[in-house]
Parts: structure tokens; sequence; C-alpha cells
């Protein structure tokens, strides 16, 4: 479920978080579906556990996750991480929008990329 790309710069627990948030947003994950074992999460993708715990500490911080003493981790079924995460993408989406603005790009030319990556130049 979770790969790693070597060829990207950012840290590997950072990649590890980012695939998480986007599978637990989602609704690929479920909530209270628990999430691999820090050991076995580290034997699937070889590298070191604490690589992985410190992504799922990282997870727990921001409210995707939490931890059952003994039984492990599992998914939030908190809306409001879901709601802060999407409003988030919000943001930066307004934020490109007012760049390419400023830069000069026409409003139709940003809105064939927005409906051609969002499928409704197909339409």
């Amino acid at each position: 479920m979770i790969a790693i790309d070597y060829q990207d710069r950012r840290p590997i627990y950072e990649q590890i978080v980012e695939k998480y948030e986007r599978l637990i947003v989602s609704g690929v994950l479920a909530p209270d579906e628990q999430l691999p074992s820090v050991r076995q999460m580290a034997q699937e993708l070889s590298i070191n556990p604490n690589t992985i715990q410190k992504a799922y500490s990282i997870l727990e911080k921001d409210g995707y996750i939490y931890t059952v003493r003994g039984r492990g981790n599992f998914v939030n079924g908190n809306e409001d991480v879901s709601n802060r995460k999407k409003k988030i993408w919000e943001e930066k989406l307004v934020q490109l929008l007012r760049e390419g603005r400023e830069l000069g790009i026409e409003r139709e030319r940003m809105t064939a990329i927005v409906q051609q990556e969002i499928g409704g130049a197909h339409d």
C-alpha cells in the first residue's frame, strides 16, 4: 500500500506521512482500521523501524491516527482532520490561482488546466 520513491528528495518519513494522510483523507483506510506494526512496515519497506516510528508519531500528533498501547496504531475517525486537510488544499489552490493571475496567465488557460486535471475537459 505504501511505496517509497528513492528519487524523491524528501525524507522517507515525510513520504510515509504524506501517503498515509492521503489514504486516510480519501477514505481508503477506514476509521479504526489498524495500521501495520512498526516492525512489519520496516520489514516490508526495508527501512529502519525508527523511520516508521517517526512517521507514525507525526501522524498521531496531527490527529490522523491514535495509538492503543500493546495493540498498535489505528486510523482516527475524526472528520475534523479530513476537513482540515481539504481546507489547506483549497487555500493552496487559491494561492496558486492568484500567483497565476499575477504572472499574467489568462483565465481561460487556468480554467483549461483545472478542467483537464479534474476530468472536466471531457464533459
